[in-house]
């Protein structure tokens, strides 16, 4: 029988590549987001026998509860939903929008794991999360980022015990061509900045989405990998 992965997040990006991949390795895939519109896109342009989606929020606990409620038993959750995000040295912060930032990604992580959790499968279940390099890699500029997505990455080690034997884990992307860039960079000026990334990775490029799933997928299907974070970031750690 097909394994059932909720793809919180599935809508557009990663999550949407994600969900992409692991339909095409046999999963029955459930793609939730925001907007119904780009859900209903996202469903047309996975295919696959059983994909469908469903329109919520992870900062609606109770439009979650019944999600899941509906959808019932399922054997993998990723989540995979940015948050609202907040760039800038944190001298410059809007302390709101960093508040904005945990609530959007961190707590909206945890509400939508709780409101998962009666229904994940409990002896090959799994959880995989996606956080950011911002969390390891001492960015200036990228304070209130690197707190969030480093909140996300220090979650995961102890859930994968208190879970057990649900596995838990988390992919930590670096620079990525995504359309978050649209939020924190003018249209005009996205393409430079992604370029201005490129001499800071040995691979000399920077992300695509693809790259991102291809690691969620492998942390999905491998049944002895729990509690750990996964750096797919074109080895940007390794430039002084």
């Amino acid at each position: 029988m097909a394994q059932h992965t909720v793809i919180v997040g599935g809508t557009a990006g990663i999550g949407l590549a994600a969900a992409r991949q692991l339909a095409a390795e046999g999963h029955r895939v459930t793609v939730v987001g925001r907007d119904a519109e780009r859900m209903k896109q996202a469903v047309a342009e996975i295919g696959g026998e059983g994909t469908q989606g469903r329109v919520a929020s992870t900062g609606d606990r109770p439009a979650l509860d019944a999600l899941f409620a509906e959808l019932g038993s399922l054997d993998n959750l990723v989540v995979t939903a940015p948050g609202t995000g907040a760039p800038g040295p944190l001298a410059e912060l809007d302390l709101d929008a960093l508040e904005e930032a945990f609530r959007t990604k961190f707590i909206g992580l945890a509400h939508t794991i709780q409101a998962a959790l009666p229904y994940l499968a409990e002896d090959q279940g799994s959880i995989t999360v996606v956080s950011a390099a911002s969390a390891q890699q001492a960015l200036p500029g990228t304070a209130g980022l690197a707190a969030v997505n480093g909140a996300v990455e220090t979650l995961v080690p102890t859930l994968a015990l208190e879970l057990a034997p649900i596995r838990v884990n988390c992919v930590s992307p670096g620079v990525v061509d995504t359309a978050w860039w649209n939020r924190v960079v003018p249209p005009e000026q996205r393409a430079a900045v992604l370029d201005s990334f490129v001499a800071g990775t040995p691979v000399g490029r920077v992300g695509k989405p693809e790259d991102i799933a291809d690691v969620i997928a492998l942390l999905v299907r491998n049944r002895f990998v729990t509690g750990i974070v996964v750096p797919v970031e074109g080895g940007a750690r390794l430039k002084p």
